[in-house]
């Protein structure tokens, strides 16, 4: 039986166990039902609130060890919560379990780049320059920086991002010549919007051009990054939307028919999708074509 093991939680389950009452509204879920059922935990009504405990606490305590044997130790997988540290190596070598605390094994997010762009990690020089068929994941995101005149290209899709050579032209057409930096929240998380918040760069976001991507962006990345964010829209969308698919638009009309912005070019972007009743994936910016002969 799953469940999510927070310091909150274990405080509550302490406080049981020490034969203290807790408002039945601060403990639910499943598992609770089971041991209100077996008697282990009891119900009791005071005033107009529900109060829960435990009549005996060492019975308490090899209930919720039978159910998650993380919670065979109290005190100690709360002492695990409260480091900063709590890794699978450190919960493996104190309970032989590497997986008692849900957490991330990898935190990161996903760089790529046309050029050598010359950054820091960890205040050592670190050349972001991926041999064409790699690219390379920034775990000490924290620790990473970049020239300030590099622009930053968020691409929602991993193809794309794995082929940004074949993206070039689209990239420098619409962007212009400075370096730039291709980044991707792959596997998702917020590490990438933090990390944008941390540093000035300018920031140039790359998705699907439907209501979904640019709500993504809008929600995501714009309210995050004032004055420095802008979504990129190719010269030659309206063709392409014009053959773009109609049943995407349907699926999210719903959804995001309510969608605005006051970005003058996005909120024209909205205004085509609406009127061509179409929408338009990223990936058909990957072609061998050069993107000013299409």
């Amino acid at each position: 039986m799953k469940i999510n093991i927070t310091s909150a939680l274990i405080e509550k389950l302490i406080s049981l166990r020490d034969g203290k009452w807790i408002p039945a509204s601060r403990l639910k879920g499943l598992w609770v039902e089971e041991l209100l059922s077996e008697g282990v935990i009891i119900s009791k009504s005071q005033g107009t609130r529900r109060m829960l405990y435990a009549p005996d606490g060492s019975a308490f305590c090899r209930a919720l060890s039978m159910i998650d044997e993380s919670l065979a130790n109290l005190e100690h997988i709360y002492e695990l919560l409260q480091t900063k540290d709590h890794n699978r190596s450190a919960q493996a070598t104190a309970t032989g379990n590497s997986k008692l605390i849900a957490m991330r094994s990898c935190p990161g997010f996903l760089v790529n780049s046309f050029q050598p762009i010359v950054c820091a990690l960890n205040a050592k020089e670190f050349v972001v320059a991926p041999q064409e068929g790699s690219m390379i994941f920034v775990t000490d995101w924290q620790q990473f920086s970049i020239p300030t005149d590099v622009v930053v290209v968020g691409i929602e899709n991993m193809e794309n991002f794995r082929m940004i050579r074949k993206q070039r032209a689209l990239f420098e057409h619409s962007i212009g010549k400075d370096p730039l930096l291709f980044v991707s929240r792959y596997p998702q998380s917020s590490d990438l919007r933090k990390w944008l918040q941390m540093i000035p760069n300018r920031y140039v976001h790359f998705g699907d051009f439907d209501l979904a991507g640019i709500n993504i962006f809008l929600t995501e990345f714009h309210v995050h990054l004032p004055g420095r964010a802008s979504f990129l829209i190719p010269d030659d969308i309206e063709k392409r939307l014009q053959k773009g698919s109609n049943q995407r638009y349907q699926n999210q009309y719903q959804h995001f028919h309510n969608l605005q912005t006051d970005i003058p070019s996005l909120q024209h972007l909205i205004h085509l999708i609406h009127t061509l009743h179409r929408c338009y994936d990223q990936e058909g910016y990957i072609e061998d074509a050069p993107y000013d002969n299409y």
